[in-house]
């Protein structure tokens, strides 16, 4: 396994693997004995950043969120699991009430929110302190200052470590940040969005926001990655749930670009030549990528999960590296 770290503070900041793990469905599609075992192998393989959140996973057999967290909660007192893995979970996004979703009933990002949400979260994983959190999806209900406040309390009483934004449009996470600086609190350090190696589109409107998709990596949200090299970058969905190898998951219409089927041949092309699938591929190339992305991955069992841990060790060599960028 390889690491790097997240964060400036020395207070809060963390050694992570480079791969995380995504635990959306344990304890739900995914039964315990099955999370148990994809758990204890990324362990065992060095990784040490798990990722969750409190609304997972309300839309399986009529729950409401927590589940995820509750299993995480179980997994660690029954392994005897510490501070040696960073687990990260996200709150503003759980249907107030059974029956609604994150699209007409969230809990958003007020103040009483942010404190009463992270301490269930803390309570459900059983930890002291919740290693990252993050603002799971905007709320322009809320005035944005309020929002920072709320989070850097938490960073303030040691009830959290690094703070993270989810689907946020790029200026809403700079206008975040610069209320925060100014008043000198704790601000976003870690960005979670979609980000894979082909090209999407950011036109078509989504279930977030009506005027285009706000949850992946765009033209905009690359550029202030690039010019702010200090955030990190946590890529969530980077197979495409299957999308690169299964016929029976077509890309649809976000992947209807002219550039998409040269990509396809290019990252097929550099497989073979490896002698990778094509998704250790894709991991390679977002890790070692001129923004460099951890890519957050499900897996629904430890053969899936051993497919993404050999992407660690594969390296690209310039030559490729430059052909896939390139590919058109």
């Amino acid at each position: 396994m390889r690491y790097r770290t997240i964060g400036t503070d020395p207070a809060t900041r963390r050694e992570v693997s480079v791969l995380s793990l995504g635990a959306m469905l344990f304890g739900t599609a995914t039964d315990e004995a099955t999370s148990y075992a994809i758990l204890d192998r990324y362990v065992e393989a060095g990784g040490t950043f798990i990722d969750t959140s409190d609304n997972y996973a309300f839309w399986m057999n009529g729950g409401q969120g927590g589940e995820s967290e509750e299993l995480l909660g179980r997994w660690r007192r029954s392994r005897g699991v510490g501070n040696e893995i960073a687990i990260a979970t996200k709150l503003g996004a759980r249907p107030l009430a059974p029956g609604t979703s994150y699209l007409d009933n969230p809990e958003g990002l007020s103040a009483k929110v942010i404190r009463e949400s992270a301490e269930r979260s803390r309570e459900r994983l059983g930890v002291e302190r919740l290693d990252l959190l993050y603002a799971h999806i905007e709320d322009r209900t809320v005035p944005l200052r309020e929002t920072v406040e709320g989070f850097a309390e938490l960073v303030g009483e040691g009830a959290v470590g690094l703070l993270g934004a989810s689907n946020h449009r790029a200026w809403r996470v700079e206008r975040a940040r610069a209320i925060a600086a100014a008043a000198g609190l704790p601000g976003y350090e870690v960005l979670q969005y979609h980000h894979t190696y082909l090209h999407r589109r950011h036109d078509l409107p989504s279930e977030l926001d009506p005027d285009g998709d706000v949850g992946s990596v765009g033209p905009d949200l690359a550029s202030y990655l690039r010019a702010e090299p200090e955030l990190a970058l946590v890529a969530y969905s980077p197979l495409i749930r299957g999308g690169y190898t299964r016929t029976d998951k077509p890309l649809g219409a976000d992947y209807d670009l002219p550039s998409v089927p040269g990509r396809l041949a290019a990252v097929r092309e550099v497989a073979a030549e490896t002698g990778a699938t094509v998704n250790q591929v894709v991991l390679a190339w977002l890790m070692g990528g001129d923004i460099p992305a951890i890519p957050l991955v499900g897996a629904s069992s430890v053969a899936q999960l051993d497919e993404s841990l050999a992407a660690v060790e594969l390296e690209l060599t310039a030559e490729q590296r430059a052909r896939l960028d390139g590919a058109r």
